[in-house]
């Protein structure tokens, strides 16, 4: 395991999550809900940001590995998941969305895995439909966390539940968009 700075960020990523999760764990006297809230809308958004930096850092400083590789999606899915669930238990998500997501995240993990091994990786290389549903959780997740209008004037609630509902879509979009991918390659 290589220990560089990109991977060095995205272990940071991955510890982040018991900080998170926390959170939610802590009596209402020692943290009131909206402070709660906006520490956690913090931490996630922190961590999204990290993402960037470590694929940035690797490339800027030519440390891409395997390793790295194979880490940072699983980070991304780690993080994604523990604020589902989180969102979930807060009734801010319906259960619906967050099996969605979390499903697709492992069945097209496991898909990319069986791809790799059939060395047919680049037939399920990330694709525009999965950025896109990637952009539209990690806005929608921040708006559901934080829970409260965002200057008085938009309801960050509705908008989450609009982009996350979008995410679901696109969830589903982009699995059968990789499944289709992957079909010409299985062995029948």
């Amino acid at each position: 395991m290589p220990l560089n700075l990109p991977n060095l960020i995205t272990w940071l990523r991955i510890v982040l999550i018991p900080l998170f999760i926390g959170l939610y764990y802590l009596p209402n006297t020692w943290i009131s809900v909206e402070t709660r809230d906006a520490a956690a809308t913090a931490i996630f958004v922190f961590a999204a940001a990290t993402d960037w930096l470590d694929g940035w850092l690797a490339r800027r400083l030519n440390q891409m590995s395997a390793f790295g590789a194979f880490l940072d999606p699983v980070a991304d899915k780690l993080m994604v998941a523990a604020a589902l669930i989180v969102l979930l238990h807060l009734g801010r998500v319906e259960s619906v969305v967050a099996l969605i997501i979390i499903g697709r995240e492992i069945a097209v993990s496991a898909l990319r895995e069986w791809m790799a091994k059939v060395g047919q990786a680049k037939s399920v290389a990330v694709a525009t439909i999965g950025k896109l549903k990637t952009a539209s959780q990690m806005i929608a997740i921040p708006l559901l966390l934080y829970g409260e209008p965002l200057g008085g004037a938009v309801d960050g609630q509705w908008l989450g539940t609009i982009l996350i509902n979008v995410a679901a879509v696109l969830t589903v979009a982009s699995m059968l968009y990789y499944l289709r991918k992957a079909l010409p390659h299985a062995a029948l």
